[in-house]
């Protein structure tokens, strides 16, 4: 019984930690508010269709929460520009899977969960960053929240571009299987892909 009740009061306690981060993170970069519950959201769908369950399917969403805390680390006027990022900006934005590493793994309990925020930005071709991992290099959940991550970037609405439609959404992620993206990822994504557009209409 005692065990049980430290593991929800650990759970909740977690969960609050988060909600601390995400909301300071919010009070800073405008894009984020919203995009990162509806990663997190995607990627928890996705770790199920994928019949992932416990502890990893846990620790998935909770780094898909928070993976990009790194940008607290990064100035304001790149993270709110309104234009098209010159080189040396883009390179700044690179680094937030990094810095959001090195904020997490502070706690030795975080630490699989620092690994995904760390590698959700490599892609299954190698040709991602910060170290050009491939394939089955990448950690699973780092897999998952790219596909993710990059579903509710391309729907939604920036300074410089208008949201694309969900059906050219698809296509481009199916475009970019086994090349950006794993590929079982891409799959459980399809699967997926009536129940979020019911979702995004009922919101």
């Amino acid at each position: 019984m005692f065990n049980q009740m430290h593991k929800i009061f650990r759970a909740q306690h977690i969960h609050d930690v988060i909600e601390c981060l995400i909301a300071a993170l919010e009070a800073k970069d405008l894009y984020t508010s919203g995009h990162s519950s509806r990663v997190a959201d995607m990627s928890q769908d996705l770790a199920k269709a994928m019949g992932l369950k416990g502890l990893t399917a846990q620790d998935i969403h909770i780094a898909a929460h928070l993976h990009d805390i790194g940008k607290m680390g990064i100035p304001e006027q790149i993270l709110n520009k309104k234009g098209k990022l010159l080189p040396h900006e883009w390179a700044h934005i690179q680094r937030h899977p990094e810095i959001g590493y090195h904020i997490l793994i502070k706690s030795k309990q975080l630490d699989k969960i620092a690994q995904m925020v760390l590698h959700h930005h490599e892609r299954w071709d190698g040709k991602g960053y910060p170290y050009g991992l491939k394939q089955d290099k990448i950690p699973l959940g780092s897999r998952i929240i790219s596909v993710a991550d990059s579903i509710d970037a391309m729907t939604s609405a920036r300074p410089y571009r208008q949201a694309m439609s969900f059906e050219a959404c698809m296509e481009e992620i199916v475009l970019n299987k086994a090349m950006q993206f794993d590929p079982v990822v891409v799959e459980a994504a399809q699967r997926l892909w009536k129940k979020w557009m019911t979702q995004l209409k009922v919101s």
